[in-house]
């Protein structure tokens, strides 16, 4: 009994690992796809690429903390159903934080967008924005047909 416990504990140990090592690789691909889209569409010189890359990659972090682990955690608050629970102090509290979130992403921008503007043109700038939409409009629009087939 216990030898069939600990061999179904230890399946979905690997299981579990194989799931989240094939996720970090997909992430990984779709990483590598995007560096080698957005330095294509913005005709980044050597000397561009090795100053702008560690910004974006930083931007990209910074960017993500925000959006996806502080922002989740005031979502997570608000399921389905909780709202009507909630006292008008506690969401005047989570709106303001949500706020502060994306007054935080809004000066992450303009920080990164004054940072760029010493590396690259400004139409390059721009060509940033314009490739980084075009290319997670591709990839959302691959995930839908993958689902579709």
């Amino acid at each position: 009994m216990i030898r069939k416990f600990i061999v179904s504990i230890l399946f979905l140990l690997a299981t579990t690992f194989s799931i989240a090592q094939g996720h970090k690789e997909k992430q990984e691909k779709i990483k590598a796809l995007k560096v080698a889209y957005i330095t294509e569409q913005l005709e980044l010189t050597a000397d561009e690429a090795q100053k702008f890359w560690p910004i974006y990659n930083d931007y990209q972090e910074k960017q993500f903390d925000l959006r996806h682990e502080k922002m989740r955690s005031i979502l997570n608050k608000l399921e389905i159903g909780t709202i009507e629970k909630l006292s008008e102090k506690e969401a005047s509290s989570l709106l303001d934080q949500m706020e502060n979130i994306e007054e935080n992403l809004f000066l992450l921008q303009k920080k990164f967008t004054k940072d760029l503007q010493g590396i690259v043109s400004d139409k390059k700038i721009m060509k940033l924005k314009k490739a980084e939409g075009d290319f997670n409009r591709h990839l959302l629009k691959q995930m839908r047909e993958k689902r579709k087939a």
